[in-house]
């Protein structure tokens, strides 16, 4: 540490705030962005909200500058409680325990403190890139607080209240510590250190343990302020103490902790239960009398504190914020132009284009801040996970943002070529944690049955194959477990998540199949093809469901179908089922639905079996295994039956609420498979097939590469005219209720006569043509 030159602090003085300040700012969005209200699903979790991020971002953004609130979930936020400060790190939509909130900013008024950080919050707006709030406990503490940001960096305007003849400080209080907290659980921070360069400027590092993903991670900061504070300095504090080093120097947190003094009053060891307590930063201290508005931006790398520098220095010159944050907006304005519509409600729209906002959030593009290896690939983070986002949101990246898909993949087998697996999960460095199956899998796979091209193949296979054929090392932060797999076809109740992992096991081979088909492999694809119809061995004729089995054969003893897993009986990762019962999981069967239909007894009992999913109460949309059920009625030739389940499942589950999402929306999950709904297709994960529903528009054109466009055209739609009773493809009528993949991106017209009853139409299901050839 060393030792700290002292700066003098002057007199300050403060006056009354103006109302004026308070107003909305006087840009206004423009473009779809307006329609955009990031406030959707913020608060609830599990089955009631979404948990996504009300605050600042670009697409893909790594920094996602956002308040964190005393009583906030994996996001740090929730509407009822008050705002402790803002910081620059999160992941939206996610459960578990939570994973950054790192660098958190608190401005105050008044004396220099940095332990009950904690303001009434009034005037929130939220916009694509821009989130304002007004902090303060009385109105002579209350500071307008505005962020925007860029993919690295956030900027923060500050006006503090001016009340005349008072000579008070303000302040802004970095948090170098800062997490999203969990009620003492989930990450902590393990060491902290910051540096005070000079009278405007910060930087330092944090190290965590404990998040969702239990890997370490460090990550760094750089920091400048628009104008010379009055003083700077560093601080530390813990459970009732507080110790303020004013000056320029360096200061270290954790496990160094306190002055001896504070030692001795607070504590007699260390103690790594009071670690959330103990807590280090810097500080800067204004004159707000003359001048109220205090800017500072401050940059994220996981390199180092000079790499974050390079990023502010590359992204965030000058100090206008309107123009930075109007930069931001016409980024969003760009990518959610990838899909128009028209018709449908105001509301409609509203809801469809912030779930089209919350599917562009993640993963992050750290592409030049890789901390874990020198590679010159694009490089993402923060896969939270391939296991809720292979299903809807990499399917829909495909279609609108080619080039970035095509980039995430390049990045995943990267990750795959310097770690030696395919992540089905990664967060902050570290592969982790697999809920299911090696789901990235599918993830390569559907890019390659689409000709999406751009990445190595070759490389790809290798990757899949890894999957297929080699014992993880570490099952529960990548690969699989393959012994009982491949000697008896299915996971045996030996291993957790056993019936789970034997129906998503079989859909990843299936994916290894049809890329081993595409790249002329017959004898791979013919292996891999019949091991991808190993979940019948864990179909029970007399129960009518997948049903867990011992290695010798048994089956689960007093088991139900419709029970949910997990529970009490085991700890959460080592049920038989990964969240979910049997019943939501016999319907994931993506490659065989013919041979669903005749495990359960043809056409006309499998659309019976589908409705006592769906009528009793048992499909679950808050959460992913079941999610493609509702299109599986196609393949018994009753589209009508899905049209009618998934505009109710839009109507129930989704609206302009801050619990507007059915659950959590796990990474732009939840909220891709609204997009999907309301133009009215839907993909199957992994193959070049997309079903044909019920849109919400009477027209919605995808924006496609090279120029081209599908447009999806509802003639006569309405709540009542639910119905396909007509189909055209460009013209031409088509009796079916699936596209392929290349009809789409070749640009067209789909046109849909809706009615308000069923009609004939596609009752008699096409087979679409498969990638692997038939013997």
């Amino acid at each position: 540490m060393h030792r700290f030159r002292v700066l003098p602090l002057v007199a300050l003085f403060t006056v009354v705030l103006h109302g004026a300040a308070l107003a909305d700012p006087a840009t206004q969005a423009q473009g779809l962005s307006a329609l955009v209200d990031p406030f959707v699903g913020v608060d609830g979790g599990s089955t009631v909200g979404g948990n996504t991020v009300p605050g600042a971002q670009i697409p893909f953004g790594f920094v996602t500058f956002s308040p964190d609130t005393t009583r906030g979930d994996t996001n740090g936020y929730d509407s009822a409680s008050p705002i402790m400060g803002l910081s620059l790190t999160h992941v939206s939509g996610t459960g578990g325990d939570s994973q950054y909130g790192n660098f958190r900013l608190s401005p105050t008024v008044g004396p220099l403190r940095a332990n009950h950080l904690v303001f009434a919050k009034s005037h929130e707006v939220a916009a694509p890139g821009y989130y304002s709030v007004v902090l303060g406990n009385t109105p002579d503490e209350a500071i307008k607080t505005e962020v925007t940001a860029t993919r690295m960096t956030g900027f923060m305007r500050l006006t503090f209240p001016q009340t005349a003849g008072a000579s008070v400080p303000g302040n802004v209080i970095l948090n170098v510590s800062s997490i999203v907290e969990m009620g003492g659980k989930g990450q902590r921070a393990t060491a902290s250190h910051v540096d005070i360069i000079d009278d405007h400027t910060l930087s330092g590092w944090a190290s965590f343990e404990g998040a969702w993903n239990p890997t370490p991670y460090k990550i760094y900061f750089y920091a400048v302020f628009d104008r010379p504070a009055l003083e700077v300095g560093a601080w530390r504090a813990s459970q009732g103490g507080f110790d303020a080093h004013p000056g320029t120097g360096s200061l270290d947190g954790l496990p160094q902790s306190l002055s001896p003094a504070h030692k001795q009053s607070v504590m007699v060891d260390y103690d790594i239960d009071q670690a959330f307590a103990h807590k280090l930063g810097g500080y800067a201290r204004f004159d707000i009398a003359k001048q109220p508005v205090v800017q500072v931006k401050v940059a994220v790398s996981f390199v180092s504190a000079e790499q974050a520098r390079a990023h502010l220095a590359a992204e965030a010159t000058g100090w206008d914020f309107d123009a930075v944050r109007q930069r931001a907006q016409g980024l969003w304005d760009q990518a959610l132009s990838k899909i128009t519509v028209e018709g449908g409600t105001e509301a409609q729209r509203r809801i469809f284009y912030t779930a089209l906002y919350h599917s562009e959030t993640m993963p992050h593009d750290l592409s030049g801040d890789n901390a874990w290896w020198t590679s010159t690939e694009p490089h993402y983070e923060d896969f939270y996970t391939l296991w809720d986002t292979f299903r809807t949101l990499h399917p829909l990246l495909t279609l609108i943002e080619p080039q970035r898909q095509r980039d995430m993949i390049r990045s995943l087998l990267d990750t795959y070529k310097h770690t030696g697996w395919l992540p089905d999960a990664r967060i902050a460095g570290a592969n982790g944690m697999t809920q299911g199956g090696s789901n990235g899998d599918v993830v390569v796979a559907d890019a390659i049955v689409k000709n999406l091209g751009g990445f190595d193949y070759d490389l790809a296979y290798a990757a899949l194959k890894t999957d297929g054929e080699a014992e993880s090392d570490k099952p529960l932060l990548q690969g699989r477990v393959l012994k009982d797999y491949l000697t008896l076809g299915y996971v045996s109740l030996s291993q957790p998540r056993s019936a789970s992992r034997t129906l998503e096991y079989a859909y990843n081979d299936f994916a290894i199949a049809e890329v081993a088909s595409q790249l002329g492999k017959p004898d791979d694809a013919a292996r891999y093809l019949a091991r991808s119809q190993g979940w019948k061995k864990l179909w029970d004729d007399s129960l009518g469901c997948i049903r867990p089995r011992y290695a010798d054969g048994a089956w689960l003893e007093n088991y139900s179908c419709t029970y949910d897993y997990p529970d009490k009986s085991t700890p959460w990762w080592e049920a038989p089922y990964y969240e979910g019962s049997g019943q939501q999981y016999s319907t994931y069967v993506p490659h065989d639905v013919a041979g669903l239909i005749g495990k359960v007894g043809g056409a006309e009992a499998f659309t019976g079996w589908l409705d006592r999913l769906f009528d009793t109460g048992h499909y679950s949309q808050g959460n992913e295994p079941d999610i493609l059920a509702p299109y599986l009625y196609i393949h018994a030739g009753r589209p009508d039956r899905t049209a009618k389940r998934v505009r109710r499942i839009m109507a129930d589950n989704y609206s302009l609420q801050r619990t507007g999402l059915p659950g959590n929306d796990d990474a732009g999950a939840m909220s891709s498979w609204f997009v999907w709904n309301a133009i009215g297709v839907y993909p199957n994960a992994g193959q070049p097939v997309y079903y044909i529903g019920s849109p919400l528009f009477s027209a919605s054109t995808i924006h496609l590469e090279g120029g081209k466009a599908f447009t999806i055209r509802a003639h006569n739609n309405s709540a009542d005219n639910l119905y396909v009773v007509a189909a055209r493809l460009n013209g031409k009528p088509i009796d079916r209720a699936w596209l392929t993949h290349a009809e789409i991106v070749a640009g067209g017209v789909l046109d849909l006569d809706m009615a308000s009853v069923p009609g004939t139409w596609a009752q008699a299901f096409t087979r679409p043509p498969s990638v692997i050839p038939s013997k």
